[in-house]
């Protein structure tokens, strides 16, 4: 995928702006009842609608809890870096360095990017996060494959967000798209890049994905789980600073990683997809413009009359373990990542169900505690092992929730 030339990406990201402009006004024609609900509203200001600092407070709490549980304790003095609670926490939290008056990281970011360093540098030496022995045959080879991609995404993610703090735009050549440019590419992130190419598969049903691990638990952790991690490679791929994206050696990379993409995606989830249509506005030339117009147009029929989206609607017919009835009310997890997807895809933030989204969130926090409720397609709360762990979908919900919001105060 990655012998895209810069030309023809100039020439679909073009496209692709078109296109949007065209499909979101149409979106509004055909969502009558959103439309007709705007004309009695007042126009919708998130700005200082939601609490920031209660939210940074609550995802600070929840870092801190996950890296001090004895569960997520690894080797060398090093802990898991967990889908729900620290990959989120480490993408969302300098979103709110603003409103804390924070010029740089803070004490948690700073202790989650030390743990990712250590174990990018002692990568030949650090066990996996779990073995065949301790949870049986290719938990070593998927934990590899996981943690090499969620590395290189936290530590890509830093880089960018920490030239926006120092004011660094670093674009090179003109290139203003998404991801390009902005900040240095620290040596571990480029460490971090080559252990992730390391552990791309290059043949059989999964060339161009990562091994992922599965221990039946939707969306992260499932037997379609491959799909969202390497549409999340794809997205460290696009936030990496220094035109990363363009680098020659990295081309057939790309190349294999986008065939998969597209050569999967007529059955993943809409869940997975939406993913993609985030990785799509990073990576320019990965999925054309019809296939991005048509999960678009999928997302925003999922919407509910309340302005937001219900993780259970886009996750297919997945049913949980305990036998209880999925959740199918709006939830945090799904309207923030939602909301995020599609104001990086272009969704114009006039647009009627992005606004109604958007309200949903900061309508919806819980201002005492910071977080945004989301919903397990696993277990109900019941069924957890401790009330910490029933918190693990609020933990991406309120970082997806902070980062949707925090993008539409900058557009």
């Amino acid at each position: 995928m990655g012998r895209i030339i810069a030309l023809a990406a100039c020439l679909v990201a073009g496209t692709v702006a078109v296109c949007w402009r065209l499909q979101t006004r149409a979106a509004n024609s055909l969502e009558p009842r959103f439309a007709a609900a705007s004309l009695d509203q007042p126009e919708i200001k998130t700005r200082n609608s939601w609490d920031q600092k209660a939210a940074a407070a609550y995802l600070d709490q929840r870092a801190g809890w996950w890296m001090g549980w004895p569960r997520a304790a690894r080797d060398h003095e090093t802990f898991c870096v967990s889908c729900h609670t620290a990959v989120p926490y480490a993408m969302s939290r300098p979103a709110l360095r603003a409103a804390l008056a924070e010029q740089g990281p803070s004490a948690n970011e700073r202790k989650l990017l030390d743990n990712v360093r250590k174990r990018v540098r002692l990568w030949s030496e650090v066990a996996p996060f779990y073995t065949d022995a301790d949870r049986g045959v290719y938990k070593s080879v998927e934990s590899r494959g996981t943690e090499s991609v969620l590395n290189a995404l936290i530590l890509a993610s830093h880089d960018r967000s920490n030239a926006a703090t120092t004011g660094d735009s670093g674009v090179r050549g003109g290139d203003t798209s998404k991801g390009a440019g902005r900040g240095h590419l620290s040596d571990d992130t480029r460490a971090a890049f080559e252990n992730m190419w390391a552990e791309q598969q290059t043949t059989g049903d999964k060339k161009g994905a990562w091994l992922w691990l599965r221990f039946k638990n939707e969306p992260w952790e499932a037997d379609d789980s491959d799909y969202y991690g390497a549409a999340l490679a794809a997205i460290a791929v696009g936030t990496a600073p220094e035109d990363y994206r363009r680098r020659p050696e990295i081309q057939n990379n790309l190349k294999m990683l986008r065939e998969y993409l597209n050569r999967e995606y007529a059955a993943e989830t809409l869940s997975n997809r939406i993913v993609l249509l985030w990785a799509a506005a990073k990576l320019p030339g990965l999925l054309d413009p019809e296939r991005q117009k048509a999960i678009i147009n999928e997302a925003l029929s999922k919407q509910q009359a309340d302005g937001g989206w219900s993780l259970a609607s886009l996750a297919g017919d997945w049913k949980r373990h305990d036998g209880t009835p999925q959740e199918d009310e709006s939830d945090g997890y799904a309207t923030g990542l939602m909301a995020l997807a599609l104001e990086q895809a272009g969704i114009p933030r006039e647009n009627t169900q992005l606004k109604q989204g958007l309200q949903w969130l900061a309508n919806h926090q819980n201002k005492t505690d910071g977080f945004w409720l989301a919903y397990s397609l696993n277990n109900n709360e019941e069924h957890h092992i401790s009330p910490d762990t029933a918190r693990f979908m609020n933990d991406a919900a309120t970082a997806y929730a902070v980062l949707a919001l925090a993008e539409s105060k900058n557009r």
